[in-house]
């Protein structure tokens, strides 16, 4: 694990190199890489001749599932390992540089802002415009989509994806170092490919993707909930009861967490059509509500950051006053 001032100084650069220059190019992203060696294994986990019915239990593609993932996993942890091993025998500035560049590709805070800014600025030309950029950013069929529902499903992805994205990588980097950060960007990335519920590109992923989805929500579960605790409250105290209610709305186990304690920060109600609505009794969001979540997103981020490096440096503190005890 890297030292106090190693860790500490990788993160706020990280985050600085992604608020002034955001993604490296593609051939040289580790998160891409990630999803190119998905999509070679996903043949192999699911030929697309297999059309098993939908109530069907697939053993055998659950467990090639799990088994490529399981094999990415373990390449994923080990270079990741290897690259911090061999930054951490470096001094301790240039290591804490290039740990943070290392950790930079991990997490996607400015690309976040940026695609939702870019909906909300299409959608004022047009709503067929506002829908084709809103599917840059979310999987589902946006053909039929109001202004409105557009612009909820930007404010949800915000909400989302601040964990997905930002708060869970740097979670698990401030517990398991570089290559915790990696796994869990290797979780997220297999989940959004793999883990589908119906018939994805001609592939029926219900049993090959479970495991992928199984694993991301484990590894999902706390940072979401501190995603949504920490916009609870910077959005004014949101009350604890009402979050839990309505994070309980939603499929996920997850995801609905820090997109109630969005929607309920903001007043607003949102909502997918036929699956959920947070906050039901909300009013419909408005153009100036897409920058009043990405401000509560920030200062939500803010806070959990300045909370983990409180942490760290408590941790650092303890084990100093241990030692020379």
């Amino acid at each position: 694990m890297p030292g106090v001032f190693v860790a500490v100084g990788a993160l706020l650069v990280a985050l600085a190199v992604d608020r002034w220059w955001g993604e490296p190019p593609a051939r040289w992203h580790p998160v891409v890489w990630m999803g190119n060696a998905l999509e070679r294994c996903a043949p192999w986990v699911l030929p697309s001749s297999v059309a098993q019915p939908a109530d069907m239990r697939d053993w055998n593609a659950f467990g090639r599932g799990a088994v490529a993932w399981l094999a990415l996993a373990v390449l994923v942890v080990a270079v990741a390992g290897v690259v911090q091993g061999a930054l951490l025998r470096l001094p301790d500035l240039l290591a804490a540089v290039l740990l943070g560049l290392a950790l930079k590709p991990l997490l996607a805070w400015r690309m976040l802002r940026t695609e939702v800014l870019a909906v909300e600025a299409a959608l004022q030309d047009s709503l067929e415009q506002g829908r084709e950029r809103l599917g840059w950013l979310v999987s589902r069929d946006v053909s039929q989509l109001t202004a409105s529902q557009v612009r909820e499903s930007a404010i949800e992805s915000l909400a989302e994806n601040l964990n997905d994205s930002v708060v869970a990588p740097l979670f698990w980097f401030v517990l398991l170092g570089l290559p915790g950060a990696a796994l869990y960007r290797l979780a997220n990335t297999a989940d959004a490919m793999w883990g589908y519920r119906g018939v994805y590109q001609g592939r029926r992923w219900e049993w090959a993707g479970k495991w992928a989805a199984r694993v991301d929500d484990g590894l999902s579960w706390l940072p979401a909930r501190l995603t949504a605790a920490a916009l609870a409250l910077v959005g004014g105290g949101v009350p604890p009861r009402a979050l839990v209610r309505e994070a309980g709305h939603t499929p996920s186990p997850n995801s609905g967490w820090p997109m109630a304690a969005m929607a309920l920060a903001l007043g607003v109600c949102l909502h997918k059509p036929g699956v959920y609505a947070l906050n039901r009794t909300g009013r419909a969001p408005q153009t100036a509500d897409t920058e009043r979540a990405l401000l509560l997103a920030t200062n939500g981020l803010v806070a959990l950051v300045s909370i983990a490096l409180t942490a760290i440096f408590s941790v650092a503190l303890l084990r100093y006053l241990g030692g020379s005890a």
